[in-house]
């Protein structure tokens, strides 16, 4: 389950943060932070990019500010990291990611 919030911002845009479950098994979650102008709208980036499942209920993990700086300086308004830990959450140290990043297929070389 989708642990995220959302917060209203003053030009009418929605931040939208959601933690995930990372990719691997056993690698954690993932927290992402997508810029749009409604709740709907960000999901549906999230979930055109492949995170089929990506639902938003409630408002229990609104982004924090330093979240929604990172977000709107972004040029793609579509960051991510490892989430932190819950009993820690302000000593993370990982920058923020563009989307790219995660999507990308690993190279093979032969």
């Amino acid at each position: 389950m989708a642990v995220g919030g959302f917060c209203k911002l003053p030009s009418g845009n929605v931040v939208v943060a959601l933690n995930l479950p990372g990719p691997g098994a056993g690698d954690g979650a993932v927290r992402f932070l997508v810029l749009a102008r409604n709740r709907a709208r960000a999901l549906t980036r999230l979930r055109n990019l492949g995170l089929r499942a990506v639902y938003l209920r409630g408002n229990a993990a609104p982004p924090t500010p330093d979240e929604i700086t990172a977000v709107l300086h972004h040029p793609d308004h579509l960051v991510w990291r490892t989430a932190p830990a819950a009993a820690s959450p302000e000593l993370t140290e990982e920058l923020w990611h563009p989307i790219r990043a995660l999507l990308r297929k690993p190279t093979t070389r032969t």
